[in-house]
């Protein structure tokens, strides 16, 4: 009898220098990012269902569409809820699947899946993710191909919980260069307006500081970024490690979360959610930096993560 394949999909190990990465095929998930055998991400074990999004791509929408329900092109759709404590439609439709892989070498893995139409998203997407490891870290490509006859909305992100070193979240600085935060309701995380962080100093990370006890869930645009576009989001921890994620203008969002969990006490708030996305939440109701893309056309958002 066969080894029967692990939980999480078939296993991809990267290595390069003090890095290694293991990719699982189920969602493309990052599920272990080490340098030198200190934790980049929060991991979970190959036979294990993924708890919590950990290191999933998102597609063809990051965070969620309210309630389900959208409009395209003056088309009405109903999409599954699969956040059913607060009614929405959470990360798209690719977390659950089992990617092909393309290609694995040492330091390279690319994954595909397809995006099969259905009645609240009828738009076929070809959607591959290629890891890559150097010197510089762990760098993800996200490259999605309108494969039908119609445009068709789109937005990605990644998802995972960043560990900066020993302790927890409260124990680590952050550093976000966001200048700006979009407001939520308290109990359904639903959407209302932007604000600027100086009108909420709890969000504003501008310059590195502690996160101490602060909740965050939130969504943030605005951001200052290099001579080259790329901004980065660092997070250090009280013995000078840390972990950094960084990004291109291709995404002008990043949702960050502080993983409180009240039921599971264990593992409330071991990492930090960094997810760099292409569009706001409810993305898909507000058209906000939302991806039409046409037939025919790709789009390609990258990212990277990296020890400090």
């Amino acid at each position: 009898m066969t080894n029967p394949t692990p939980l999480s999909g078939a296993q991809v190990v990267l290595t390069h220098g003090a890095y290694s990465a293991t990719i699982a095929s189920v969602g493309a998930t990052l599920r272990e990012l080490t340098v030198d055998g200190r934790h980049l991400v929060v991991p979970f074990d190959a036979d294990e269902v993924r708890p919590a999004y950990r290191g999933a791509i998102l597609a063809p929408w990051p965070n969620r569409v309210v309630d389900g329900v959208y409009a395209f092109d003056g088309v009405s759709y109903q999409l599954p809820l699969t956040e059913p404590k607060r009614g929405h439609a959470l990360h798209g439709l690719l977390v659950w699947t089992r990617f092909e892989i393309i290609e694995a070498t040492d330091r390279e893995a690319v994954f595909e899946a397809e995006v099969v139409p259905s009645d609240g998203y009828p738009f076929p997407l070809r959607v591959q993710v290629a890891y890559a490891l150097g010197d510089d870290g762990l760098s993800t490509t996200v490259t999605a191909v309108n494969a039908g006859t119609s445009a068709a909305p789109y937005g990605t992100a990644p998802h995972p919980y960043l560990i900066a070193g020993p302790g927890h979240v409260d124990d680590w600085t952050l550093e976000l260069p966001a200048a700006t935060v979009l407001e939520v309701t308290p109990d359904r995380l639903v959407p209302t307006e932007t604000r600027g962080v100086a009108d909420h100093p709890e969000f504003d990370f501008r310059k590195a500081r502690a996160i101490d006890d602060v909740f965050i869930d939130h969504a943030f645009t605005d951001l200052a970024r290099d001579a080259t576009g790329t901004a980065a989001v660092r997070v250090r921890a009280a013995d000078g490690t840390g972990v950094e994620m960084a990004w291109g203008t291709e995404l002008p969002w990043v949702q960050v979360h502080t993983a409180d969990r009240d039921d599971a006490p264990e593992i409330s708030r071991i990492g930090l959610a960094v997810e760099p996305m292409t569009c706001p939440p409810d993305a898909f109701t507000s058209g906000t930096d939302l991806v039409r893309l046409e037939p025919g056309a790709t789009h390609t958002a990258s990212w990277r993560i990296a020890a400090l």
